[in-house]
């Protein structure tokens, strides 16, 4: 049986929101100031499912891709842009509002460029023996196969149809799959999670199947099955060779304005300390000015910031070292050597780490954050040690999602 509902705003994972009898109803796919019918969610008392628009929002518009709606991929599609931003710059301040942060807060800067340059497709077989190839369905543990996805870069053209050979041409291993594909400048990166150890004779026909789909490098695990060409990227002045299933902001546009972003913030500094640094996208461009000193868990990521910094010329020093920055943190006494930090964790943040900022004399850091939440945290640890927080500039280079990056500067 169906309920009717009014939607009184968009939440912040993108759902509808009705209020009834003190109590939040969330409704994905619903805008603001809309009637609605819906559906009972089973197992989510909290939730409903959209069954009918009875009136739709003036700001409602067609969403561009056929599996919006049943995809999991994106959540907004439906909204028109400038609603869009504005409700994703709000969640940025909303977050930083309760975590008692007040501060200027910039517009939103779109870097979703050419589009998605990396993304991981999922294979797994029905109990009717029905190979499904793509991504989770929302809300739901369920595949939702796809043949082409609107929201990727150019050069992850074939990428959708080389994963489905590859989920083919592995069936008989009966395993679910994760297939990372990540487009490099020469072409595609990928790595098969989940198979296990594969035979001589499926690890000789995935190598033919790289070379009919011209990928650069198929690797299962990290571990190599066949490089046809060094999958690079261009980095600043830096060419960089990916390490197999290596992390990369999303999109191009995405990396290069929060580096941009990152750099004019740490003027007037001399010497600094690049923290949770990755295969080094942050590090090249600030070498272009500034001495660097880069750190990171990931052994495979320094070595092809190490490796790259040896055949680029014109930059400041660079020195990179593997460390696990969640249970070593750069204490105090070693900070004494920089004037800056930027630090860009994963969404789980940087606790540790701004906790050691803190009791340092550190006066200038630059965070970038993918998770308002956990820098919200990172920056009240900062602001309670005597920082200043100037400006956030909010990013949003995951279009159509609820997922937002920021860059903050710190002063004291």
């Amino acid at each position: 049986m169906t309920e009717r509902l009014t939607i009184d705003h968009v939440g912040h994972f993108g759902d509808g929101v009705a209020l009834a009898d003190g109590a939040s109803i969330y409704v994905p796919y619903a805008l603001g100031g809309e009637s609605v019918d819906v559906l009972p969610s089973p197992g989510h008392p909290e939730r409903r499912e959209l069954a009918q628009i009875v009136t739709p929002s003036p700001q409602r518009i067609e969403p561009f891709c056929p599996h919006f709606g049943t995809c999991g991929g994106c959540a907004i599609q439906h909204w028109e842009p400038s609603s869009y931003q504005a409700w994703k710059r709000q969640l940025v301040i909303d977050t930083l509002h309760h975590a008692g942060i007040e501060c200027e807060i910039d517009d939103l800067i779109d870097a979703h460029g050419t589009g998605r340059r990396r993304m991981t497709l999922h294979a797994r077989q029905s109990q009717q023996d029905v190979l499904r190839v793509g991504f989770a369905a929302a809300g739901r543990h369920e595949i939702i196969a796809i043949d082409h996805c609107p929201i990727l870069d150019p050069k992850m053209h074939g990428a959708i149809e080389a994963a489905n050979e590859i989920a083919e041409l592995l069936r008989p291993v009966s395993k679910p799959l994760d297939i990372q594909i990540t487009a490099a400048d020469n072409g595609l990166d990928v790595d098969v999670r989940g198979s296990g150890p594969l035979g001589t004779a499926l690890l000789t026909a995935l190598s033919k199947l790289a070379e009919k789909h011209d990928l650069a490098r198929l690797t299962r695990h990290g571990e190599l099955v066949i490089m046809r060409k060094p999958p690079v990227v261009q980095v600043g002045k830096a060419q960089v060779t990916l390490p197999p299933g290596s992390f990369m902001q999303p999109t191009a546009l995405g990396e290069e304005t929060l580096a941009a972003l990152a750099f004019e913030r740490c003027k007037g500094a001399k010497h600094i300390a690049d923290l949770f640094c990755g295969f080094g996208p942050f590090a090249f461009r600030l070498a272009e000015k500034f001495k660097v000193a880069a750190f990171d868990s990931d052994a495979g990521a320094i070595t092809a910031l190490q490796n790259a910094v040896k055949q680029t010329q014109g930059l400041k020093p660079i020195k990179a070292e593997m460390r696990d920055l969640f249970r070593r943190p750069l204490v105090p006494q070693e900070l004494r050597d920089y004037d800056c930090v930027v630090f860009d964790p994963p969404r789980q943040g940087a606790q540790a780490q701004a906790q050691q900022l803190a009791a340092s004399k550190i006066a200038l850091a630059v965070a970038v954050s993918c998770n308002p939440a956990t820098f919200a945290r990172d920056a009240r640890i900062l602001l309670d040690a005597g920082f200043r927080i100037d400006r956030v500039t909010p990013v949003d280079q995951f279009r159509h999602t609820p997922h937002v990056e920021l860059v903050a500067r710190f002063r004291r």
